[in-house]
C-alpha cells in the first residue's frame, strides 16, 4: 500500500517546485514561463516518472546512458528528454539512436564530443539536436566542463563548425555544499555575457542552465532560464546497495 503513496508525493512535490520557481521568477522580475523545470528521475522508476508525465510534466532529464535509453522507449513520445552532465563520445551513437525525443544534450565540453554529436545527428537523419556548452566554473578537477576562458571558442565550434547542432546556450553544475553557488553562477553569466558579445548574439538567445534542488530558487534569481530538479520531485537517489 505504500507505493501509492510515494508516487502521489511526487506529483504534490512537482507543484510545490513550479510554485517556488514562479516565485523566485517573479523576484527576477520574469514569469514562471521563462524558466523551463528538468525533472530528473535518475534512479527512479518509470511509474514514477509516469505519475509526473500524468500531472501534466512533459520535461525530463537523466545523467546516465543507460538509464535514459531503458526509459525512453517506456515513456510517451511527446517527453522533450534532456541528457545532463559527461557525455562519452563512444555512447553518443546508442543515445541517439535509442531516444529520437532527445531534446537537449547539457553539455558539451569539448570539440571531439561536439564533432560526434554533430555527425550522429547527420547520419540517423534526425532534427538539428539542442546542445549547451557544459562550464567547469568552479575550477573543481572532478567536475567535467571548459575552463571559462575556454568557453568563448567551443562555443564558437559549435555555432560555426556544427551544422547539425543548435546551440541554445550555457551550463554548470555548482559545488555539491553550494557554498560557492553565487560566484558559480556569476561566472556562468560573465560567459554568456562574452559569448554574446563575440558572436553578436542577444543574450536572450543564450539560455543559462544553472540550479537543482538545493539552489535553484537562487539560480533563477540570478538569470537561470534552466532549473534540473530531482531529489525534491522524486524523493532521494535510490542506488543498489553492495554486497
Amino acid at each position: 500500500m505504500a507505493a501509492p503513496a510515494v508516487e502521489g508525493a511526487a506529483v504534490t512535490a512537482l507543484r510545490a517546485v513550479l510554485h517556488r520557481v514562479r516565485r523566485a521568477a517573479e523576484r527576477s522580475g520574469r514569469s514562471a514561463g521563462d524558466v523551463r523545470v528538468v525533472a530528473v528521475g535518475k534512479t527512479k522508476p518509470v511509474s514514477l516518472i509516469n505519475q509526473v508525465y500524468d500531472a501534466g510534466h512533459r520535461c525530463f532529464g537523466e545523467n546516465y546512458v543507460q538509464e535514459i535509453v531503458e526509459k525512453a522507449p517506456q515513456l510517451p513520445e511527446d517527453i522533450a528528454w534532456h541528457f545532463i552532465g559527461h557525455l562519452q563520445s563512444n555512447k553518443v551513437k546508442t543515445l541517439l539512436t535509442a531516444v529520437p525525443n532527445l531534446d537537449m544534450v547539457e553539455g558539451v565540453d569539448n570539440e571531439k564530443l561536439a564533432n560526434h554529436l554533430d555527425r550522429a545527428v547527420s547520419n540517423i537523419g534526425r532534427q538539428p539536436l539542442k546542445v549547451l556548452v557544459q562550464v567547469n566554473t568552479s575550477g573543481e578537477a572532478s567536475k567535467s566542463g571548459i575552463n571559462p576562458s575556454d568557453c568563448v571558442d567551443l562555443v564558437k565550434h559549435v555555432k560555426l563548425g556544427c551544422p547539425n547542432l543548435e546551440f541554445s546556450g550555457l551550463m554548470t553544475i555548482g559545488m555539491p555544499d553550494y557554498t560557492s553557488t553565487p560566484e558559480n553562477f556569476k561566472t556562468l553569466l560573465d560567459c554568456r555575457a562574452k559569448v554574446c558579445e563575440v558572436l553578436g548574439m542577444a543574450e536572450s538567445q543564450c539560455e543559462l542552465s544553472m540550479g537543482m534542488s538545493g539552489d535553484f530558487e537562487q539560480a533563477i534569481e540570478i538569470g537561470s532560464t534552466n532549473v534540473r530538479i530531482g531529489s525534491t520531485i522524486f524523493g532521494p537517489r535510490e542506488y543498489p546497495k553492495k554486497i
